[in-house]
Parts: C-alpha cells; sequence; structure tokens
C-alpha cells in the first residue's frame, strides 16, 4: 500500500498544474494587435466579437473578445479606418481624411457600400447609430453627414450633409470628435477635442447648444459612450476615462468620477462588452513603425 500511494505522489508532482497547461485566460484584460496597426476605432458586436480599425491602412481587424485572438477580415483601402459601430452584421466606418464613409458585412469583411462624404480638406472621425440613421462626425469642418436607414435598414444612395450652427464654433486643432444619443434620444452630443466642450445637437437642423458642466472641461475627448444617463468620455492625450452624470435631456451634466491606468498609452475610444470597457491603445506620442507593438486594455465597466 505504501509503495502505491509513494507512486501516486509522484506522478502527481509530475503532472504540470492545470493552471500551466491552460492556453490564454478567458475574455483577458489586455491583448495585442497587429504591429504597425496603429488603431483608432473600436466596436463590438451583439455577440462576443470586436472590431479595431487602422489609422494607417485603414485595414479592419477582428477580435474573438474570450480569447484575445483576432484576424484582418479586411485589408483597408489604404486610407484611415477611424470611428467604428457595428449593428445587425453592418459594421460602419469613419474614414478620417479620406473624407468617406465605408459600410461592411462584419462576417467577411466585404465592403457593402462606399460613401463620398466631403471633397477637399475634411476628418471624418466618428459614428454613431441610432435607431434610424448613423450620423458621422468631421473634425475640419462644422458638419454631420447623415445615412438615413428607415427603408428597412437598407443603404441609402447617398448620404445627407447637416451644417453645425448654434453654440458650437470651429477653431484649429481637431475640433468636434466623439459622438453619442443623449438619455432621451432626441438629440446627439459631440465632444470638442480641442476646447474641451460639450454640445447637444438637434438632429435635423444641426443647431448645437453648449451642455452646461459649470467649470469642467473634457478636453482631448475624443470616444464616447452613452450608458443610461453616464457619458464615458476618453481623454485620449491624458489617458484618462471620464464619466459625466447628463440629466435626461443633456442640458446639464456633473463629473461622476475619472479613472486613469498605467496601461493607458493614448487610449482613443471605448466599447463595452458584460462588465468591462475595452480601449484601444492609439500611442500618439509614439513615432509609428511597421514593427511598433500596440494592445487593447480593459477596465471595469
Amino acid at each position: 500500500m505504501a509503495a502505491f500511494v509513494a507512486g501516486l505522489l509522484a506522478v502527481l508532482v509530475a503532472a504540470p498544474p492545470a493552471a500551466a497547461s491552460a492556453a490564454t485566460p478567458k475574455y483577458p484584460t489586455t491583448f495585442p494587435l497587429p504591429a504597425g496597426f496603429q488603431p483608432e476605432g473600436v466596436a463590438v458586436d451583439e455577440g462576443r466579437s470586436a472590431y479595431f480599425g487602422s489609422r494607417a491602412s485603414g485595414a479592419i481587424y477582428k477580435v474573438d473578445l474570450r480569447s484575445g485572438r483576432g484576424r484582418v477580415i479586411n485589408e483597408g483601402p489604404g486610407t484611415p479606418s477611424l470611428g467604428l459601430k457595428v449593428k445587425r452584421n453592418r459594421l460602419f466606418v469613419a474614414g478620417g481624411t479620406a473624407g468617406n464613409a465605408r459600410v461592411l458585412d462584419a462576417r467577411t469583411g466585404k465592403v457593402l457600400k462606399s460613401y463620398t462624404l466631403a471633397t477637399g480638406a475634411s476628418f471624418v472621425n466618428d459614428v454613431v447609430l441610432t435607431r434610424d440613421a448613423a450620423y458621422f462626425t468631421d473634425s475640419t469642418n462644422p458638419v454631420l453627414y447623415r445615412l438615413d436607414l428607415r427603408r428597412w435598414g437598407r443603404l441609402p444612395a447617398e448620404a445627407q450633409k447637416i451644417p453645425l450652427t448654434g453654440d458650437l464654433a470651429y477653431t484649429t486643432g481637431i475640433n468636434v470628435n466623439g459622438i453619442a444619443q443623449t438619455p432621451d434620444g432626441k438629440a446627439l452630443l459631440l465632444v470638442q477635442s480641442n476646447t474641451g466642450k460639450l454640445f447637444r445637437v438637434d438632429k435635423k437642423t444641426g443647431v448645437t447648444k453648449q451642455v452646461d458642466l459649470g467649470t469642467e472641461l473634457l478636453t482631448n475627448g475624443d470616444g464616447l459612450l452613452l450608458e443610461g444617463r453616464q457619458l464615458v468620455v476618453v481623454q485620449n492625450f491624458l489617458n484618462t476615462v471620464t464619466w459625466v452624470k447628463l440629466d435626461r435631456h443633456a442640458t446639464k451634466g456633473t463629473i461622476d468620477r475619472k479613472v486613469t491606468d498605467p496601461r493607458f498609452d493614448v487610449p482613443t475610444t471605448v466599447a463595452a462588452f458584460k462588465d468591462r470597457l475595452y480601449l484601444p491603445n492609439g500611442r500618439f506620442s509614439t513615432t509609428p513603425t511597421p514593427t511598433t507593438p500596440y494592445d487593447v486594455v480593459a477596465i471595469d465597466r
């Protein structure tokens, strides 16, 4: 009996622990993107897939959040892919300096339709999906671009241009950047990166009204995410995520909390999945090369 026990112990000691043989942890809190990718946008679908766009090549990288592993589903047009949103297997992509927008099949990466939104200088930066439309911001020109999706979700032939008027005044640098809906769903929210101001804009008229944040500013505000009456604001160069508590109509807001993380390296935007927020590190302060590493970090929601 003693010999049997000794032999059994020897086998157990020799066997590697289960943790050591396990693959990557489920839903890792950080995972890599391809070297040289230069990420900017992120979107998460109804499943557990996340999509990231390259501001260098415009490539789209799809990741399984359970493992952190992914693959390129579209090589890109050689121009930027910035803000992203996904719904019902369609990925809406803001085209940056190309002045365009693209809609891709989120399963295959196939381009379903492309839109020329602007000619001349432009910076089509971000996008939000409402019940019946997609709205794109332009950080160079005071305008929104609208894709009407009311015809049973069919993609329209062309985009509608909505000039921005009212309190918002464009200046030098990056102007309107991130975009989200108001808590009541009746208007849109825009953050102006260079001034740190937040605006409520009428979807139909484009008339803007500054949201009263007291003495607070959202300087370097980039991606936005609305959760109930909480607006999550990524302040890229400040390496900070800020929660703004809004009233129902988004006329006033107060800073609820701010979060920094040593893993942040100029995060650009944010998307939610389960109890986490996922942020790609844009690393704008690092000179990009084909071998520069990039990653995504997750924080508590």
